[in-house]
């Protein structure tokens, strides 16, 4: 959401409505909030629209509430909130929806190159390439940063000053993660095969 935009009049507090129809206005608010939201909204976002006596936690556990049963629901990933549809209507939505654009289509290798960006985040080409034994294309690279799942990191402090890269907003909205946290453990992930060893 925009932080830089001017505050428009909004009475947070709504003192001339009862206890319960004041907590459902909060809902309501967020819940419009997060529907003309195409990104994750931040609780410092969601704050904003609701009284000093509110808890945005509660309103949105609340919201989900009176979501359930319906076709979408409230998830909690990149540090916000955003609604998305549940995994059930899946196959609904591709037979009848264009989101053949939004499908990921990873290789197996693009994923393992994806995963050693995120655990070793900000990391080099001769970063990837000392992980996998391995020259990392740039056409890989390319693929990834076109699907934003990657971005460009701060410069290497190495001679010629080499770029980084690092895992994006979209990553972790794409892999369903509030925050880059909720990666597996590397140890159960080196354990079960899925990611080199240091």
């Amino acid at each position: 959401m925009a932080k830089d935009r001017p505050e428009a009049e909004l009475d947070r507090e709504l003192p001339d409505l009862p206890p319960e129809l004041r907590w459902r206005e909060w809902m309501r608010r967020i819940e419009a909030v997060l529907f003309a939201s195409a990104s994750p909204v931040p609780c410092e976002d969601l704050v904003r629209v609701v009284g000093q006596g509110a808890s945005v936690d509660l309103l949105v556990d609340d919201l989900a509430a009176d979501l359930e049963g319906r076709a979408f629901e409230i998830a909690q990933v990149a540090g916000g909130w955003m609604f998305r549809t549940r995994a059930t209507y899946a196959p609904a939505i591709r037979a009848a929806a264009d989101v053949g654009v939004q499908l990921l289509d990873l290789s197996e290798f693009d994923v393992a190159v994806l995963a050693a960006i995120a655990y070793h985040q900000p990391i080099t080409r001769d970063g990837l390439k000392d992980i996998f034994g391995k020259e990392i294309s740039r056409d890989l690279i390319g693929r990834l940063h076109a699907r934003n799942l990657i971005g460009t990191g701060p410069r290497s402090p190495r001679r010629g000053a080499p770029y980084t890269f690092v895992t994006t907003e979209q990553f972790l909205i794409a892999f369903d993660l509030t925050s880059l946290q909720d990666l597996p453990d590397r140890e159960q992930m080196e354990d079960a095969g899925l990611s080199a060893k240091d």
